[in-house]
């Protein structure tokens, strides 16, 4: 992509977030005029004037409808940037956070919390994050080690090891699910996917993770562009082809776990996204994944505004709406690449 068409891409997809950001907040159950929205918001960085504005309706935006769209924007980013690294590093469309295990690790963490939470006996702030974030890293790091042969992990028994792990772990969950009873409702709830009830404290916990991980993703674009030559001629061109993918799996797998941890199972959305961008973009990393990104944020935000004013007052988990989506996208890209399938 000529150097014109990146500023300009660019310039059309900050334009596209900041009018998503206004329009998410102002559309709900109390519709607030987008000229209001901007009002509030520019008045919280001292540029505007709220006398004129009640405070319930400074209320619903500052604290229930900003921290969601924004936590949308976060969440959406972060499985878009992860799912780039995944199908750039593993050369795979069909790979993302949820194919490769990461995911299912982290449900079962929250899967638990939630049961000792209701059944009290254990509860301490932040639990669920908390436990999310240490299943998706336990997943990921036995993963990983069942795939390595003789020190290295290549690519296809990763892939077939995050498939395996995956279907264990789904089965752990619905044993769990088959012993809490009454409880079952709030896990499969959460198991759905959503951002209800959330708030600034979600934020706060997911921004560092995305921001650290975008950068040190984005550091590594150019040796990701070389890997898509194959791992020997990467070699030959000075990569350090071991240490990088271990580095990116890594870090991939700890934004999605951050993600999932706020979120639940908000699937496909690290798959559909980055291969759609990279139709557009080429398959230019340093381009790919700041666009797949921003695509993500969009997307999420529009999947969550849907979810809520669809079926209102009845919420409908926005997982449910990016399976929609996604499932049938996923099995277009299966019929594309079948016949690079052997059996």
């Amino acid at each position: 992509m000529k150097r014109r068409n990146i500023f300009l891409t660019f310039g059309v997809l900050f334009v596209m977030l900041g009018l998503t950001l206004i329009l998410a907040i102002a559309i709900g159950a109390v519709a607030i005029p987008p000229g209001v929205t901007l009002q509030v918001l520019l008045s919280r960085i001292g540029l505007g004037d709220i006398s004129g504005v009640s405070g319930s309706t400074v209320d619903i935006i500052w604290r229930l409808r900003l921290p969601r769209v924004i936590l949308g924007m976060l969440v959406g980013a972060s499985l878009s940037l992860a799912g780039a690294t995944f199908q750039g590093l593993l050369r795979n469309p069909l790979a993302d956070p949820f194919t490769i295990g990461v995911s299912s690790g982290a449900a079962v963490g929250a899967t638990i919390a939630i049961l000792l939470r209701q059944l009290g006996v254990l509860f301490f702030p932040h639990m669920l994050p908390a436990f999310a974030f240490v299943g998706a890293f336990l997943a990921m790091f036995f993963i990983y080690n069942l795939a390595k042969i003789g020190g290295q992990v290549p690519v296809v028994t990763l892939l077939l090891a995050g498939v395996v792990v995956s279907s264990f772990l789904s089965a752990i969950i619905s044993l769990i699910m088959v012993f809490s009873g009454q409880n079952m409702q709030g896990i499969f709830f959460w198991l759905s996917g959503g951002l209800m009830m959330r708030s600034w404290t979600e934020v706060w916990f997911v921004l560092p993770y995305l921001l650290v991980g975008f950068l040190v993703l984005f550091f590594y674009a150019r040796e990701l562009n070389i890997l898509l030559m194959g791992e020997e001629a990467a070699l030959h061109l000075g990569v350090r082809v071991e240490f990088t993918k271990k580095l990116l799996l890594v870090i991939a797998s700890l934004v999605t776990a951050a993600a999932v941890s706020v979120s639940g199972m908000i699937g496909f959305v690290g798959l559909i996204v980055p291969h759609a961008v990279r139709i557009v973009s080429g398959p230019d990393h340093r381009v790919l994944l700041p666009a797949s990104a921003l695509v993500g944020a969009i997307f999420l935000v529009w999947a969550d505004v849907f979810a809520r004013t669809a079926v209102a007052p009845q919420e409908i988990p926005v997982g449910i709406i990016t399976a929609f989506v996604g499932a049938p996208f996923f099995i277009y890209l299966l019929r594309k690449k079948k016949k690079d399938i052997r059996l």
